[in-house]
């Protein structure tokens, strides 16, 4: 691979340590796949309802937490800024100071009872890019870092959304759809306990949520 011209070995080795330490710093589709994130049972209830809340537009992340029962707790929408390195660890920086204002950590748990799952929107197709593997790693340490299980990486595109590693899509909403009417009723500070799953679509129309 061919990073352009060095001045002298010493530039040389030192922007190759940092390609090195970029790279480590982002997670292959396969260690994903292998990582044992649990399924959503519900992803279109979870897509549609994070789109209607947060009216996402591109490089919009939107981190959310679910209870046991896949009920959303609390999530949080902000858009990657203008410049900022394809890296997990400034991701995962990114993604624990929002999980750190809307929701309090559950690190003196054995075990986690909440699950963060992260939807990004972004131009492009379906396929993985090496941006969504660094969005994998930092939401997995973010994750760890707060005490809660890493749940499903969700991209939204032109042409839908994809759980990453699952194989799971669907075609609506996509990143040109125009919002739900339901989100000019939306806070971004206070979580508020919905549904996810099976009822959320009425519970949206009656709460106002995130």
């Amino acid at each position: 691979m061919t990073f352009g011209f060095a001045p002298s070995a010493a530039s040389s080795l030192s922007a190759s340590a940092g390609s090195v330490n970029q790279v480590a710093r982002m997670l292959e589709p396969a260690e994903w796949a292998a990582a044992g994130i649990p399924l959503l049972r519900s992803p279109r209830e979870v897509v549609g309802g994070l789109h209607a809340r947060h009216r996402p537009a591109p490089a919009t992340a939107i981190v959310a937490v679910l209870d046991h029962e896949e009920r959303l707790t609390a999530s949080a929408s902000f858009t990657r800024r203008s410049g900022l390195a394809t890296d997990g660890w400034e991701f995962r920086n990114a993604l624990l100071a929002h999980l750190r204002r809307v929701i309090p950590h559950d690190l003196r748990r054995r075990t986690p009872v909440r699950t963060a799952v992260l939807l990004y929107c972004r131009e492009g197709d379906e396929r993985w890019t090496e941006e969504d593997g660094a969005w994998m790693w930092g939401l997995r340490d973010a994750c760890t870092l707060h005490g809660l299980r890493c749940g499903a990486y969700i991209t939204l595109t032109r042409g839908g959304w994809q759980i990453l590693g699952e194989g799971r899509a669907g075609r609506s909403p996509t990143l040109l759809s125009r919002p739900s009417a339901l989100a000019d009723a939306t806070s971004d500070h206070d979580p508020v306990p919905l549904r996810t799953g099976g009822g959320a679509a009425d519970a949206l129309r009656r709460t106002a949520a995130r």
